[in-house]
């Protein structure tokens, strides 16, 4: 394979997601933990849902913090949701 077809997208390579992980469901929201990889390291971050009047709402939470194993990011990613939730209740969807 070409260097510019590897640059471009071009080529094979295992392209599927990784399946989506099951939520932990904590006080009515549905926490996703999906830490992002991060060079050598997993950074901690989640999606969080509530169904509000009839509709799902979703935010996004990216921390800074990062951590050596992917396993550890998602125990501290629903851990940081949950003092969230705590915290702001549904105004996190503001």
């Amino acid at each position: 394979m070409s260097l510019l077809s590897r640059l471009f997208g071009g080529g094979g390579g295992d392209k599927t997601a990784p399946a989506p992980a099951d939520p932990v469901v904590y006080n009515g929201y549905r926490i996703f933990p999906e830490p992002m990889k991060d060079g050598a390291h997993w950074r901690i971050a989640a999606r969080i849902e509530a169904d509000v009047d009839g509709e799902t709402r979703t935010h996004q939470l990216i921390r800074a913090d990062t951590l050596n194993s992917e396993d550890a990011a998602k125990e501290a990613s629903v851990a940081k949701a949950r003092v969230m939730i705590d915290q702001q209740g549904h105004g996190i969807f503001r």
